[in-house]
């Protein structure tokens, strides 16, 4: 597949197959002026006749992986070491002329566009991978893997018709799964998006994670423990975070976009926690607030505030600080009772009593954001929507009703838009026996970015 970025000096073409564990560049200087990149209509126009000359390729190593998860994509890739008038290139760039579709991935780091946000006057574009659940998961855990499948699935059929009681939607939000963005396959993540030093992840944990080398004690403290080395867990652990990247690239070009995953806020840069093992809260904030690393996809943020709702500390988030230079600030509106029983210290912690219901949730809550923005004067939100406030939640401590919900995340996601600030919504927590009736309790947030994009007009802007 092709990811296009570009620089001061020069426009670059991501070459990348499915099961590669190098990406090549095709560098091409700017003042060729080779091809020109259309963001709104996702085309690419060839400007100047013939093959391109006086390109360059550099390699960057990507993720490395389990012979378990890399025996689940099909070989065939460009050499990041071919010379430049090599037969394998000058086939490459024969594909990149060929293959307009791919090339429509130019700004985004995805594996396949969703529906076109420019002519899509119903929801908020919205990523999605089929592989954020995965069969044979213990029946009797505690998590809940599952709820991601079941969230898309709600997503693609409630609405009135099928659920008169809890939809009001005249039809599914989402059409068809080919809708949704889906995020970059593992082999295709650049590891330089998460590891040290370019990324916030310590890089020997990152490794020994994708390897299924993390100590007993490790897998212990995530809670998935023997669970951990499953190529299916290693795989969508990486999906999620990338499905998250993505969501920030298409917020910054459209405003809002939502993730049918992420909110992995327990997890810290050298180890995970709480069924979290990737934190994709700060690998996003470091990705939007670095143009190096983005390639210039996103751009003019100086700070991101991660705004979590969920019902447990986002203790993990809190650990990165301010990413070393006043580019992460966290706001976590917690039960101060609940996981973590040792708190770490967000930019605002904000903690919660027992019980607490809609009205007094909603009056903290739209304090303590309004204090945060005035404050941070943030360049772009990173919502966690976790729906573990709910009242019937089994780790959950406070009362909020589904409706409460809705308000809460009308109110952010309407808060942030309403400011000009780019934001993306993750699911975050939620924890109960009935996967249905919980998939339909995080499809609200999706429903509520879909209130905003119509609102707003947002396929205008």
């Amino acid at each position: 597949m092709l990811v296009k970025t570009e620089s001061r000096r020069h426009a670059c073409l991501w070459l990348v197959g499915p099961s590669a564990m190098f990406a090549t560049i095709i560098a091409i200087p700017s003042r060729c002026n080779a091809v020109a990149f259309s963001t709104r209509r996702r085309s690419i126009r060839p400007r100047c006749g013939g093959s391109v000359t006086g390109g360059f390729q550099v390699s960057e190593q990507l993720l490395p992986l389990p012979s378990r998860v890399a025996s689940f994509y099909s070989t065939g890739f460009v050499s990041a070491t071919a010379e430049i008038d090599s037969p394998s290139l000058v086939t490459s760039v024969r594909l990149v002329t060929d293959a307009v579709s791919l090339l429509s991935t130019a700004n985004f780091a995805a594996s396949r566009l969703g529906l076109d946000p420019t002519l899509n006057r119903f929801h908020a574009p919205i990523v999605n991978h089929e592989r954020y659940s995965f069969n044979g998961w213990p029946p009797n855990h505690t998590f809940p893997m599952d709820k991601f499948d079941r969230t898309a699935h709600a997503l693609t059929t409630t609405c009135k018709a099928t659920h008169p009681n809890s939809s009001n939607l005249p039809r599914p939000l989402v059409r068809t799964p080919e809708h949704f963005f889906r995020p970059l396959d593992v082999p295709d993540v650049p590891r330089r998006w998460l590891a040290a030093p370019t990324g916030p992840i310590d890089s020997d944990f990152l490794d020994r994670f994708l390897s299924a080398g993390l100590s007993e004690e490790e897998r212990r403290i995530i809670g998935f423990r023997e669970q951990t080395s499953r190529p299916e867990l290693i795989e969508r652990t990486v999906l999620e975070v990338s499905g998250t990247v993505l969501a920030c690239q298409l917020a910054a070009e459209h405003g809002i976009a939502s993730n049918v995953a992420g909110g992995t806020h327990h997890a810290h840069s050298s180890g995970g926690a709480g069924y979290t093992i990737l934190n994709d809260l700060a690998v996003a904030a470091n990705f939007i607030t670095d143009e190096v690393l983005n390639g210039g996809t996103v751009r003019g943020v100086r700070t991101a505030l991660v705004i979590d709702c969920d019902v447990h500390q986002g203790d993990g988030t809190a650990k990165f600080g301010d990413l070393g230079d006043g580019r992460l600030a966290t706001l976590s509106l917690h039960c101060a009772s609940n996981y973590p029983q040792d708190k770490a210290k967000s930019t605002y912690d904000v903690g919660l009593p027992d019980g607490m219901k809609d009205d007094e949730y909603m009056e903290v809550l739209e304090e303590s954001v309004n204090r945060a923005f005035d404050e941070v004067q943030p360049g772009f939100v990173l919502y966690d929507a976790g729906v573990d406030v709910f009242a019937g939640d089994k780790l959950g401590r406070l009362k909020l009703t589904e409706e409460g919900i809705r308000r809460r995340d009308r109110w952010v996601l309407e808060r942030c838009v309403s400011e000009g600030l780019p934001v993306v919504a993750v699911v975050g927590g939620g924890y109960d026996k009935d996967i249905d009736a919980l998939a339909r309790r995080h499809a609200i947030v999706h429903e509520e970015c879909a209130f905003v994009w119509r609102k707003y007009n947002l396929w205008e802007q």
